[in-house]
């Protein structure tokens, strides 16, 4: 199998899963056209959070089709920016203008968030896979605890010069 037929294979089971997500969720916490759609609002939250996990916190040497099967796939189906709009617009013709208002502000203000939100523990957590600390004053040494003192042997000097 091609690199692009695993990629796209990929991407067409992370849509499945997605999508059901998505409905799933739109059961469970359902609105009507004119009602708050707090489900799609959710929706956007958490994936904005996810996407900015799994881009920052992704091994490099991931396969590809993986990053496509997560990202794309599960993801771009899970989240939606056309509910987004539907529902602005579905808002707006029932006379809602101001909650259609905020609902824009808060989908832009929370996804924006939780994106970055996501983008920092995914580095974090790369960060950590690698074997680097969080403390230091450039936040980019080995962390010798665990990988000895920092001068490429593994090995720990005890603080004294190699």
């Amino acid at each position: 199998m091609t690199p692009f037929a695993k990629a796209a294979a990929a991407v067409f089971v992370g849509g499945v899963v997605g999508t059901a997500a998505r409905l799933a969720l739109d059961y469970v916490i359902a609105h009507g056209d004119a009602g708050f759609p707090v489900s799609t609002l959710l929706i956007n939250i958490v994936g904005s959070f996810a996407l900015g996990v799994l881009v920052a916190g992704m091994s490099p040497g991931a396969p590809g089709w993986l990053r496509a099967g997560l990202g794309p796939g599960v993801l771009g189906a899970f989240t939606t920016f056309s509910a987004v709009m539907v529902s602005l617009v579905s808002l707006t013709a029932s006379d809602r203008l101001p909650t259609a208002l905020v609902y824009l502000a808060l989908s832009v203000v929370c996804g924006f968030a939780a994106a970055l939100l996501g983008l920092r523990l995914g580095s974090r957590m790369a960060r950590r896979r690698l074997g680097f600390s969080n403390g230091g004053s450039d936040g980019n040494r080995p962390d010798s605890r665990r990988h000895g003192d920092g001068n490429g042997d593994g090995a720990s000097t005890g603080g004294m010069p190699a």
